[in-house]
């Protein structure tokens, strides 16, 4: 009887033992965790049962059901440099990279099983085709100075929302470097000079015939203000003069006043000839001048 009951006391720690051994394992089975900036995504028989999309610990039905993850967070891929042609057929080389994140998990598995590199590769394609129908719109000059604005708009403008059937949201697409190839950088700057220097010619030579026309007209507009001022001053003065003459009238209007003028105007001219060191004076009789000494 005693080694009956030693063995069933040994038999009861064995099952015991098991029974904890189980638990553990539907424990560690059963449950499973989601870490910080990841998708919990529970499968059952390979379609999408369950997402969780924040930390923490959760339950699911052991051997079957199993649990992947995602990466919640915002992703970046760097595409392959390209070789692109403009509209006016100049070869350029651009190198993008576009921002992008897993926004719908469910539909992101089912479209591209889950998988990271499926997502890169459609990410490439998709913006190489706007990249590339963008840039044949646009001529070289219109891609270089607008690489940072109009062209990323463009781009995303062009792809629109068409990667959302595949549970991805595309937040931007960036161009590191938008440049010419190096075996021709040389000619295409230096026909871009010519141009450049072409078109300040023309803007210098229409500028030296606007200058002349303002100086033209400048000219002209001062002779006709110079003549109608001459006009007007031989106006001015002939109006004096008669003025003049109309107030002498006036004051030596009787033949005593007039004599008197004569005699002054002789005067003058008399006081106005002796000039210099010589004071001898010879004179006609008939001079006005010598008729004041008589």
């Amino acid at each position: 009887m005693a080694k009956t009951g030693k063995t069933g006391g040994k038999a009861r720690w064995i099952l015991l033992g098991v029974v904890v051994v189980l638990m553990l394992i539907l424990i560690g089975t059963g449950t499973f965790v989601v870490k910080q900036n990841e998708y919990g995504v529970i499968l059952q028989f390979g379609a999408v049962k369950d997402v969780k999309d924040r930390p923490g610990l959760y339950l699911k039905v052991p051997f079957v059901q199993t649990v992947t993850t995602l990466p919640n967070t915002v992703l970046l891929y760097d595409l392959p440099v390209s070789d692109l042609l403009s509209a006016d057929k100049t070869s350029l080389i651009a190198d993008c990279f576009a921002i992008w994140s897993i926004d719908d998990p469910r539909l992101f598995i089912e479209t591209l099983s889950g998988s990271i590199e499926n997502a890169e590769s459609r990410i490439n394609a998709n913006v190489y085709n706007a990249l590339k129908t963008v840039m044949s719109s646009m001529t070289r000059d219109q891609i270089i100075s607008g690489r940072s604005g109009a062209v990323v708009e463009a781009i995303m403008a062009n792809i629109g929302d068409s990667f959302r059937r595949y549970g991805i949201a595309l937040e931007a697409v960036e161009t590191k470097k938008i440049d010419l190839p190096d075996d021709n950088k040389s000619a295409v700057y230096a026909r871009m000079i010519s141009e450049r220097n072409n078109i300040a010619a023309a803007y210098l030579a229409d500028g030296e015939k606007q200058a002349k026309e303002i100086r033209n007209e400048a000219d002209k507009e001062v002779e006709i203000r110079v003549a109608e001022a001459r006009a007007q001053a031989e106006i001015l003065k002939a109006e004096g003069d008669a003025e003049y003459m109309r107030i002498l009238s006036e004051v030596y209007d009787t033949e005593d006043e007039a004599e008197f003028y004569s005699f002054m105007i002789a005067l003058d001219a008399l006081k106005s000839s002796m000039t210099g060191e010589q004071k001898t004076l010879i004179l006609d009789a008939s001079s006005p001048i010598a008729q004041l000494f008589y």
